[in-house]
């Protein structure tokens, strides 16, 4: 389950491995049938199989009943006390069963930029906002000319047409 749900947080949020293991259970919002993850602000809405699994999962973790962890917060506690599971380890598990983290976090974050604007994307990832108009340009993507910010404020002096 473990592997489960970090190949779908790489597969789904384009998130590297380092970063994922130094999620904790905090980061995960459960409020009544919403479940967010939050990697940036706002946290990222969690579909609902996904959610399900992704709740199952904390309530399930592995290395709890060990001396070390007894109330470990990090999503993937690690062996040692106090510590993540290591970025290199759960990579190579990844790895194993079909899931190239890194060749795959690209995909996806790419994949993300084709799809919403590169500021939406930094601001939702957790990424800078350079690295996805960087990307969004290799890509060819079409949304070189959103306008990050407040859209409901009107400029400093404009009046609305009359109605």
């Amino acid at each position: 389950m473990r592997l489960r749900v970090a190949g779908v947080i790489v597969l789904l949020y384009a998130q590297p491995v380092s970063r994922i293991v130094r999620l904790s259970a905090d980061d995960v919002i459960s409020d009544g049938d919403t479940v967010l993850l939050r990697l940036g602000e706002p946290a990222s809405p969690v579909p609902a199989p996904v959610a399900a699994l992704l709740l199952e999962y904390i309530d399930n973790r592995d290395n709890m009943n060990t001396a070390t962890n007894p109330a470990s917060r990090w999503l993937f506690p690690g062996r040692r006390a106090g510590q993540p599971s290591r970025p290199d380890h759960l990579s190579a598990l990844l790895n194993e069963v079909g899931v190239p983290a890194a060749a795959a976090r690209g995909a996806a974050l790419r994949q993300q930029l084709l799809e919403l604007p590169g500021p939406v994307v930094a601001d939702a990832l957790g990424y800078h906002d350079k690295t996805t108009s960087r990307l969004i340009r290799e890509t060819g993507g079409t949304w070189s000319r959103y306008a990050p910010g407040d859209h409901t404020r009107s400029p400093k002096g404009w009046t609305p047409p009359p109605r």
